[in-house]
């Protein structure tokens, strides 16, 4: 009991201190930087469902976006720095950032394709998309 209330009062704690320095969850938990291309990757996964992602893709790339409704009940994951063994197609491309997406449960079919994730580029201007893996849901 008195492990639960540790637990309970640590919780509180950081949820108070989120709410009075201002700072998001995402930056709390990633840091601003990490925070970034969570708040990214959500804006374009609305755009990206609404035709309207070219906002979005860096200068001469040309990532595959497919149909918007493939973007749909998307959800932006954990972003983490690009490291170039895990992903050596992507080296090509220069992404400083990746972040996995994940389908909503009503999505989750045997042979549906999704964008699983998405690789980004820092900029001036922020970061921009360099490429985007899709995956196919295989159920057992």
């Amino acid at each position: 009991m008195a492990r639960a209330k540790m637990l309970f009062s640590l919780t509180a704690a950081s949820c108070l201190a989120v709410v009075l320095s201002g700072c998001s969850h995402n930056t709390v938990l990633w840091g601003g930087d990490g925070a970034a291309v969570i708040d990214t990757t959500t804006d374009l996964i609305d755009a990206a469902a609404a035709g309207d992602a070219d906002q979005y893709i860096c200068e001469g790339q040309d990532p595959e976006l497919r149909e918007s409704a493939d973007w749909e009940g998307l959800s932006a994951e954990e972003p983490e720095r690009f490291v170039a063994k895990y992903w050596p197609d992507q080296v090509p491309l220069k992404p400083n950032w990746n972040i996995g997406l994940s389908l909503s449960a009503e999505r989750v079919i045997n042979g549906e394709e999704f964008p699983g994730y998405v690789f980004y580029r820092e900029t001036d201007d922020g970061l921009c998309v360099v490429d985007v893996t899709w995956w196919t849901v295989e159920t057992g």
